[in-house]
């Protein structure tokens, strides 16, 4: 199935349910709210799963567009993205879980094709202050799915305080021959959905209060589900990338890992700069940056030469009409151009700085001088310097980005 067709019959399957469907959302999140970008399809429904009433209705679905920086670090592996759509759907206050559960289960099996015998979840196995998840785990083994219970990866949370409660996961089995193991003891287990049962408010001294409306809220990604329904092995490798694929591959040979980030980045790039955000030093600028940086760093580390300029204007546009986002591509290319000659001169900047460094081992302090008294990412140092050394004493950590 094409990605349209499969956003088309998530949503027409809950529609047929008496659901609503929910317009897309930026990224962006109002004043006030602590989280930077939108993290899941929830987050902009929060008020509502609280228990305000919602304008249409108590069943909706959506496909919203989401941003996680705490993935930022795992993408490269065949799995992880930092911009993806989430498929979602939502009772408030309507049915329960065990419907969302069974639902759930009828769209990928019969919808989608989905071949039974490779999935596996888990639900909540209880803790001190709740006992297990009876209802899912029911569910689950009426429906004939083998089910592992954990006491905390499978509980949800808006954060310290807030609405929460117990989630059911489902898994996909991604490698060769038959399913062995379980989602927690081997990694060939990939998630693909999270259903949310939201039955508690979690007060300020820690205590469960429960909630007078329960809700449910799940939510899957599109590029995972379409990686298991297009067989592909990697998100990479699903429709949704074709054109970034062709034109990376034809200007640049990279590493596997290293073209998947290049290409998740770019795409996140566009998608973010659609919604209107640009490069600076602070909040949704400092992570555009980031990840401008990060591409950029990557290229260089081979070839020096290679430049965003030369990408076309065709994966861009297909990505701007994918998230519903009018710019012209063109001037998102500029942006991105503009943007590496920045980092060029900050280039330019920390060649003359690190060329007065002695040799010997690079340690945490000189990485954190670098970027905090002349804006030095952790990255390009090591680039510098990995080339003044032959690499053997660039020592490798977690990447941190520069904020000018």
């Amino acid at each position: 199935m094409h990605s349209y067709d499969v956003i088309e019959t998530f949503r027409n399957f809950y529609r047929d349910r008496g659901h609503r469907p929910v317009p897309d959302g930026t990224l962006l999140r109002p004043p006030g709210d602590p989280v930077l970008f939108t993290t899941s399809g929830m987050h902009p429904l929060t008020p509502y799963l609280e228990g305000r009433r919602h304008p249409l209705g108590r069943r909706l679905v959506n496909v919203q567009r989401c941003l996680r920086t705490t993935d930022l670090d795992e993408v490269g592996d065949p799995w992880h993205l930092t911009v993806f759509q989430m498929l979602g759907s939502w009772s408030l206050g309507d049915y329960d879980g065990s419907q969302s559960l069974r639902w759930g289960y009828q769209l990928l099996r019969d919808e989608f094709g989905v071949d039974v015998s490779r999935l596996h979840v888990t639900v909540f196995g209880g803790d001190d202050q709740v006992g297990p998840d009876r209802e899912s785990w029911q569910t689950w083994t009426e429906l004939g799915l083998p089910v592992e219970p954990t006491p905390e990866d499978n509980w949800w949370s808006n954060g310290p305080t807030g609405p929460c409660g117990p989630d059911s996961e489902l898994f996909y089995w991604t490698g060769d021959g038959p399913p062995t193991g379980t989602p927690s003891t081997d990694s060939r287990w990939v998630e693909i959905w999270n259903h949310v049962m939201m039955r508690y408010r979690r007060l300020d001294d820690g205590s469960l209060m429960p909630l007078s409306s329960p809700s449910v809220d799940t939510g899957m990604g599109l590029e995972r589900l379409l990686t298991v329904l297009q067989q592909t092995g990697s998100v990479f490798d699903c429709d949704v990338f074709d054109g970034w694929v062709e034109e990376v591959d034809r200007l640049w040979r990279l590493s596997d890992r290293d073209r998947r980030v290049v290409i998740d980045h770019l795409r996140s790039c566009v998608v973010v700069l659609g919604d209107g955000v640009r490069p600076s030093s602070s909040r949704q600028g400092y992570v555009l940056r980031r990840l401008v940086r990060r591409v950029l760093t990557t290229l260089w580390r081979d070839d020096r030469s290679r430049r965003l300029g030369d990408l076309p204007p065709d994966p861009v546009e297909e990505t701007s009409r994918r998230f519903g986002q009018p710019d012209e591509p063109q001037r998102l290319l500029s942006l991105l151009d503009e943007e590496e000659r920045r980092f060029r001169g900050v280039l330019d900047r920390g060649q003359v700085l690190l060329s007065r460094r002695g040799s010997g081992p690079v340690v945490e302090g000189e990485y954190r001088y670098w970027h905090e008294t002349h804006g030095l990412p952790r990255e390009l140092v090591d680039l510098v310097l990995g080339e003044r050394l032959g690499g053997s004493q660039v020592q490798q950590g977690p990447q941190v980005s520069g904020s000018r």
